[in-house]
């Protein structure tokens, strides 16, 4: 179960995607990920480079960059991870609002959560599936992204940040129903050499 608190929320999460990025062997960084114009590494270096802007956008915060995710995606992440970590564990940022001109304003925990960590939770499972690793994500987080999101659709769609739904059956779990809403073909499987 992940915590509902902001802070709390993110721990968990990002410290599931550090596992998986930490998991990475070899020239798995190089290996194609299930959204088509990435590799891994760039699931890492898309979590990195949105989000500052983003947060600066609304806030007045700006976080230090990293390491190249080219050169050194662990180090790039578990330093962004930790910068983040650091504004949501900031008591002085709990009662901060996020004022971000494309959306209504929202306390910049919420915001984080609700934009950002969701983000870090679905590409965990991109990183896992494309390296080989543990794909499962937490089911009670999947149902309520899912719940969530339905609703919002057309929107979401419109947004242009998710590809066209992938159907799945009716009685599939809630991971696999998130994972085809998202655009992501939950079957999905790297290319084997031969």
């Amino acid at each position: 179960m992940i915590p509902a608190d902001p802070a709390e929320g993110h721990r968990t999460i990002a410290g599931t995607f550090t596992q998986r990025v930490r998991g990475v062997a070899g020239d798995a960084w190089d290996a194609q990920s299930p959204v088509q114009e990435w590799q891994a590494r760039d699931v890492v270096r898309h979590l990195v480079e949105w989000f500052p802007h983003f947060l600066a956008g609304g806030s007045d915060i700006k976080l230090e960059p990293g390491p190249s995710v080219d050169d050194d995606p662990i180090g790039a992440w578990e330093q962004h991870a930790a910068a983040v970590q650091a504004v949501l564990d900031d008591p002085a940022n709990s009662t901060t609002t996020f004022a971000h001109p494309h959306l209504p304003e929202m306390p910049l925990p919420q915001a984080v959560s609700r934009f950002y960590t969701n983000d870090v939770f679905m590409h965990t499972w991109d990183l896992a599936r494309a390296t080989g690793q543990d794909d499962r994500l937490d089911v009670d987080r999947c149902r309520e992204l899912y719940e969530g999101m339905v609703p919002m659709e057309e929107v979401l769609r419109q947004s242009g940040q998710y590809g066209a739904r992938v159907p799945v059956p009716d009685d599939a779990d809630w991971q696999t129903k998130l994972l085809g809403f998202i655009g992501r073909d939950p079957e999905w499987r790297p290319a084997t050499p031969g």
